[in-house]
C-alpha cells in the first residue's frame, strides 16, 4: 500500500494545471499563513487548504497531514507555555529553576503558541496536498535544464528509495517463511543482504544509463506536455495573494498576545476569514473529473 503522502495521479485541475500554476496556488495558501498570526485567519486559511485537498482528490493526503499537524500544534504550545513567560493572565504559578527562570504559564504563552502551531499546522496541510496532487517527475523534469545531474541523482533516489522498500519487505517476508526449524535471521543479515543486492541494482541502472546516452555530454531536448487551462487556479492564486496583502494594507487580522491578547475581530478580518475558503475552492467548482 503506498504511502498517503505519495503522489496519485487525478484528473483535478490542480494535478492537470501547468507546474507553475500549481505551485503558485499552493504558495499562496502558504503565504497567507506565514503573513498573518490572527487564530480566525489562520483557522479559515486551514479550512481553505483542507477544502482543496479533498475537492482535488486528496483525502487521505489531508487526513495524514492533520495527522501530523496535531501533534505539532500541541509541541508549540507546550514548549512557548515553557520558554516564554510574559502576560498578565497567569494560570498556574511555577517555580524557580536555575536555566528558565520563573516558569509561570500564562494565558498570552498559551495563545502565542497556539498561533504559532496553526501557522507550522497550515503549512504542513499545504505540503501534504502538493505531495499528493503535483506530480514529482514534472518538478525534476522542470529542474532538469538547471541542474542535470542533481535532477537525475534526484529521480533515481525518488524510483529506488520505495524499490528498496520492497526488497526489504520481501526478504523479510522469505525469512519468516523457513520454517521454525530453520534458524533465525537476524536485522544484519537481512541488511547485509538488502545493500549486496541494492548495489547489484545500481550496478545494472548505471549500466543502463550509459546505453541510453546519459554519459554523453548532449543536452537532451524537453519534452512538451500539453498541460490543460489554467486560467482559473491562477486568477484563484492571485486573488488569494492579493486578498492576504489587501487585508494587511487594511488592518486585518491584527493579533497582540503580550501582555494580554488582543484578537482582531472586525469586519475586513472577517471578511478575509470567508473569502479565503471561498476563493481557494473557486477552481474546483464545476470541475468535471474528466
Amino acid at each position: 500500500m503506498s504511502s498517503a503522502l505519495a503522489y496519485l495521479p487525478g484528473c483535478s485541475p490542480l494535478h492537470r494545471a501547468p507546474l507553475a500554476a500549481s505551485i503558485a496556488f499552493l504558495a499562496a495558501l502558504a503565504m497567507v499563513a506565514f503573513a498573518y498570526s490572527n487564530p480566525l485567519v489562520l483557522v479559515a486559511d486551514g479550512i481553505a487548504v483542507v477544502l482543496v485537498g479533498f475537492a482535488a482528490g486528496a483525502g487521505r493526503a489531508v487526513r495524514a497531514g492533520l495527522r501530523l499537524a496535531w501533534p505539532l500544534l500541541l509541541l508549540m504550545v507546550a514548549v512557548n507555555a515553557l520558554v516564554y513567560h510574559r502576560g498578565e493572565t497567569i494560570l498556574l504559578r511555577g517555580w524557580e529553576l536555575p536555566v528558565l527562570g520563573r516558569t509561570d504559564v500564562t494565558l498570552e504563552s498559551l495563545a502565542a503558541g497556539a498561533s504559532i502551531g496553526l501557522r507550522v499546522a497550515v503549512v504542513v496541510l499545504v505540503f501534504a496536498v502538493y505531495s499528493a496532487c503535483v506530480n514529482p517527475d514534472r518538478v525534476l523534469r522542470a529542474l532538469r535544464p538547471l541542474a542535470r545531474r542533481s535532477a537525475l541523482t534526484a529521480s533515481l533516489v525518488v524510483r529506488m528509495v520505495p524499490v528498496a522498500a520492497g526488497d526489504a519487505a520481501r526478504l523479510r517476508e522469505a525469512a519468516e517463511l523457513r520454517g521454525p526449524a530453520a534458524a533465525p535471521v537476524g536485522r544484519a543479515v537481512l541488511l547485509r543482504r538488502l545493500v549486496e543486492g541494492s548495489l547489484d541494482r545500481a550496478i545494472d541502472v548505471a549500466a543502463t544509463l550509459e546505453l541510453r546516452g546519459h554519459s554523453l555530454g548532449v543536452r537532451p531536448i524537453p519534452r512538451r506536455e500539453r498541460a490543460a487551462p489554467s486560467g482559473r487556479l491562477i486568477a484563484s492564486a492571485a486573488a488569494l495573494a492579493g486578498a492576504g496583502v489587501a487585508g494587511l494594507l487594511l488592518g486585518a487580522g491584527g493579533f497582540e498576545s503580550y501582555p494580554r491578547i488582543e484578537i482582531g475581530i472586525d469586519r475586513a478580518t472577517l471578511a478575509l476569514c470567508a473569502a479565503l475558503p471561498a476563493l481557494a475552492v473557486l477552481p474546483f467548482v464545476g470541475a468535471g473529473d474528466g
